[in-house]
């Protein structure tokens, strides 16, 4: 199971869990429908903190990609010149 699958499977159940113990808690409407917003922004922001974080890590390795790929590139081309240069 990925890292990102993994994470989000964490905080789906950590939101359901907090979502429950709040309706089941014995509190006004009111104040529990407070304490559910406030869940579901703080699962917003967390979500979206992973999510950042997941494209940073799949941009560096795209750069990381592009940046192998030209250096295998030039390699290729300096062999195939010495090659040619030899024959």
């Amino acid at each position: 199971m990925s890292t990102g699958k993994l994470a989000l499977g964490l905080l789906a159940g950590l939101a359901a869990g907090a979502a429950l113990g709040i309706l089941f808690a014995p509190n006004k409407g009111s104040k529990t429908r407070k304490k559910i917003a406030k869940k579901g922004e703080d699962l917003t922001t967390s979500l979206k903190q992973e999510f950042d974080e997941m494209a940073n890590r799949l941009t560096d390795k795209y750069e990381q990609v592009i940046e192998d790929t030209d250096k295998l590139i030039t390699n290729t081309k300096v062999k195939f010149d010495e090659t040619v240069n030899d024959v």
